[in-house]
C-alpha cells in the first residue's frame, strides 16, 4: 500500500495544549527504523506544530483518529489520562462471518508472539490482561458484519487479535486474517472512529467523531 500523501492528514482541531488530527491508513503513526520508514503522522504534525508530541498511537494499517500534545506537560496530562482509561475509544470494523450475538465482551490475555513479530497472540499463561467490549452495527448478505468496538484496555493488536481469536477476523488484515479473507479488501477494515477524554488545562470534556472510510 503506497504512503498517502501529507494533504490527506487534515487536523480536526487544535489549541494550546493539543491537537486531533484524522490518520490514513498506509502511513506509520512514528517513524520507523530506516530512511524508508520516516515519513509518519508525528513528523507531519510536527511540520505544522512544532512542539507536537506522541501520546498514543494506532496501527500503520488502521485509520482514524489520533492525540498529540503541544509540549512536556500537556504529554504527561493525556498519556496519564490513557493510562489510567479516562480516555473513551470507539472503534467501527467489519469482520468477516455472521456474529450472532448483538454484543460482547472478549477478555483474553495478550502477548507477543516473539517468532513472528510484530503479530501478537492470546497468552493464558504469560499475557497481559486485555479486555475488548463490542457491539454488532450490521450484519450483510455477504455474511460479514459490521461491529463498533470499544477497547478497555490498549494492548498492540489488541482488536485485530481479540476478533480473530473469536473466528471473526478483520476484512483485509494481512497479519491475522486468512489469505481469502485479507484479500477482500484494498485496507484492513478498522477506524478510531471516537475520542473523548477532559481538557488537560481547563478540564472541560472534548469529544471528537470520524466517519470510516468503508
Amino acid at each position: 500500500m503506497s504512503c498517502p500523501p501529507a494533504a490527506e492528514t487534515p487536523t480536526l482541531f487544535s489549541d494550546e495544549t493539543l491537537i486531533v488530527v484524522e490518520k490514513p491508513t498506509g502511513l506509520l503513526a512514528v517513524p520507523g527504523r530506516g530512511e524508508a520508514k520516516s515519513d509518519c503522522l508525528a513528523v507531519r504534525v510536527a511540520a505544522h506544530f512544532a512542539d507536537a508530541r506522541v501520546v498514543h498511537r494506532l496501527d500503520m494499517a488502521t485509520s482514524g483518529l489520533m492525540l498529540f500534545a503541544r509540549g512536556a506537560p500537556a504529554q504527561r496530562e493525556l498519556s496519564e489520562a490513557f493510562a489510567s482509561r479516562r480516555v473513551g475509544k470507539r472503534y467501527l470494523a467489519v469482520v468477516q462471518g455472521r456474529v450472532d450475538a448483538d454484543e460482547g465482551t472478549i477478555a483474553l490475555p495478550l502477548a507477543a508472539d516473539w517468532p513472528n513479530r510484530p503479530r501478537q497472540k492470546v497468552d493464558m499463561l504469560h499475557g497481559k490482561p486485555s479486555l475488548t467490549h463490542w457491539r454488532v452495527l450490521a450484519r450483510d448478505a455477504a455474511g460479514r458484519t459490521r461491529l463498533e468496538l470499544e477497547p478497555v484496555t490498549g494492548r498492540s493488536h489488541q482488536l485485530r487479535v481479540h476478533l480473530a481469536s473469536l473466528g471473526h477476523a478483520i476484512v483485509g488484515d494481512a497479519l491475522y486474517a486468512t489469505p481469502e479473507v485479507a484479500a477482500q479488501a484494498p485496507r484492513l477494515l478498522l477506524h478510531a472512529s471516537h475520542l473523548e477524554f477532559d481538557h488537560p488545562v481547563d478540564g472541560r470534556r472534548l469529544a471528537f467523531d470520524s466517519p470510516a472510510p468503508f
